[in-house]
């Protein structure tokens, strides 16, 4: 507890947990709001290093209300990226984009999925492919628009533990999410202090789900171990599915029970050694 922001951070978390193991309705929300509250007057009251809150600091906007920007709306130039960096440039960012992107949103998905209890119990999320066309069309829309990817993100887990089930929560989420467009100003005066205490919570929910692996059986302890460490040290989701997936087919081979691994399996293992190989391989390439 060294700095100010540190001080939101723990408060704002403290808040959160009891919060939400009393259960009350609202209680991520409700500490978001206080742990602000305390870094605005906190701001105004302290003296705080310069970038001592990070991207945000928590001061209060002279208006409330602003009319969004999107001169950006539209401009696109899908084969610029080609002709600016060179076609094998290009081909080597879309690859590194598309699978990064394709199993965060994977990971994102099982996670979120199995937390709301629609997991099958063969470890299959319903309706699937229908989730990763909504997923896909709403990132090339994000691009249409000059924004970041609109995909899903694992604090919808956050959602889940206040009770979300159906799509009507994330239709009411859109929709606070366009009025918000016009609170810019509001919402740009939490800092990451204040909302980051919801990821702790959403780690602890997602813990949870371990649970439901046998510790006993070294050939799923391993992939899992690696998949759940390398997410966080790396930062990176993709990441950690890529290591346990890579470490999981290593110890199949290794055991002799090739034939127990899903024929599907092999082709995302060498896409996944292409990709940890990538630094290397763009080296050789001449496009780094």
């Amino acid at each position: 507890m060294e700095t100010w922001p540190t001080v939101v951070f723990g408060l704002t978390l403290l808040l959160m947990i009891v919060l939400y193991v009393r259960r009350v309705p609202g209680g991520i929300l409700i500490s978001i709001v206080a742990g602000t509250v305390v870094a605005v007057i906190i701001e105004a009251n302290a003296t705080i290093a310069e970038g001592g809150w990070g991207v945000v600091t928590p001061n209060m906007p002279d208006d409330l209300f602003a009319v969004p920007d999107f001169s950006l709306f539209g401009q696109v130039d899908v084969f610029g990226g080609f002709a600016e960096a060179g076609v094998i440039t290009a081909l080597v960012v879309l690859f590194t984009l598309v699978l990064s992107g394709f199993f965060d949103a994977m990971g994102t998905i099982l996670g979120v999925s199995d937390e709301a209890g629609l997991v099958t119990e063969r470890g299959d999320v319903p309706r699937l492919g229908r989730i990763l066309s909504v997923d896909g069309v709403s990132a090339a829309f994000g691009g249409l628009t000059s924004s970041s990817a609109n995909t899903v993100f694992v604090e919808s887990a956050a959602g889940v533990g206040e009770g979300a089930r159906t799509g009507l929560a994330n239709i009411a989420t859109g929709a606070l999410f366009a009025v918000t467009l016009f609170l810019t100003p509001l919402a740009a005066v939490v800092p990451a202090q204040a909302a980051a205490p919801a990821l702790v919570v959403v780690g602890a929910l997602m813990m949870m789900q371990v649970a439901k692996i046998d510790w006993d059986d070294l050939e799923l302890v391993i992939p899992a171990f690696l998949t759940i460490v390398l997410m966080p040290f790396t930062f990176s989701i993709t990441i950690g599915i890529g290591g346990g997936m890579v470490a999981y087919a290593l110890i199949k081979i290794a055991k002799g029970k090739v034939r127990e691994v899903s024929v599907w399996l092999w082709p995302v293992v060498a896409l996944f050694l292409l990709f940890f190989a990538i630094h290397p391989i763009e080296t050789w390439l001449g496009v780094r």
